[in-house]
């Protein structure tokens, strides 16, 4: 059985077995828990219908959070996305999109799945549905992807974090492109260790990200960094099928996001104590929301 401490053993055994990281985790999982792969399969399918909801309620035009900070804002990236002007193409800024919707749904209380987080909700789900809309990839696949997404999670979330309170925002939405990275590979044909070099990829290139949400809320900037890190996601993808390593190996990029993560002073650790909650248009938000005096 898998320990899920180091990506690399997970790629070996899926290379040493000819098949993807999916079937080896649903393998492993199926045993762990003794129940069928079917069931566990069933259950990544509820997930993606709860995501496809997610997105789908998010882009209305007049859906606004509790605090009136988000909102409207993915029907708008939705509407670009259609209107064939996209500068990157219409798969990247239907991602944009779906993941801002996910976010701006969460933020207005809606259902969703935290993939890894709450706060990063948006990254996965938009990239595995954007493969669907545009690509037409078939629902199993999309569900399989969801279970190499959560195998890389699991990784880590054990040698890591996925905690902004943690390690920051790229503990929550850098884990998240990640793990979207790492799925789109596996969905589009790529071999295990490409799905490792994608992961190592999103994460590097989110390293250092800091959580600074304005009010403490997860709204601004997190609707926006949840489309960033799609967008991430995808470019990260698109490398490593392309034939890109990751210079660092992937579990040593992990660690090192370790450590990065807790060098951040807490200030910039979800506490709404610096960068963007300070500023002074960030500080006057959280006054008018919260100071009744």
């Amino acid at each position: 059985m898998l320990d899920y401490h180091a990506i690399a053993d997970v790629v070996r055994e899926a290379e040493a077995r000819g098949t993807t990281i999916s079937r080896v985790a649903l393998a492993d999982q199926a045993e762990a828990l003794a129940v069928p792969e079917e069931a566990i399969l069933e259950e990544m399918r509820g997930r993606l219908e709860v995501m496809r909801a997610a997105a789908h309620e998010g882009m209305r035009a007049d859906l606004r959070s509790t605090s009136g900070l988000t909102g409207g804002n993915a029907h708008k990236m939705r509407s670009y996305a259609e209107s064939g002007n996209a500068i990157a193409g219409k798969l990247f800024a239907l991602a944009s999109a779906k993941a801002m919707a996910i976010a701006e749904y969460n933020a207005a209380m809606g259902k969703i799945v935290a993939a890894p987080t709450a706060g990063s909700c948006g990254v996965l789900p938009a990239a595995i549905l954007a493969m669907m809309e545009e690509r037409g990839v078939a629902e199993e696949d999309a569900a399989m992807g969801l279970i190499t997404a959560g195998t890389l999670g699991m990784v880590i979330a054990q040698e890591a974090s996925i905690s902004g309170a943690e390690g920051g925002c790229q503990a929550e939405c850098g884990s998240a492109a990640a793990m979207a990275a790492g799925a789109l590979v596996e969905m589009a044909g790529g071999s295990p260790s490409m799905v490792a070099d994608a992961c190592a990829i999103a994460i590097k290139n989110m390293l250092g990200l800091v959580c600074d949400p304005v009010a403490g809320l997860v709204e601004v900037p997190c609707v926006k960094r949840n489309a960033g890190a799609v967008a991430c996601a995808v470019n990260a993808a698109d490398m490593a099928l392309a034939g890109v390593k990751s210079v660092i190996p992937v579990d040593e990029v992990v660690a090192a996001m370790r450590e990065v993560g807790e060098s951040i002073p807490k200030t910039l650790r979800e506490t709404a104590q610096g960068g963007l909650a300070a500023t002074p248009t960030g500080q006057a938000i959280a006054q008018r929301l919260f100071d009744k005096s």
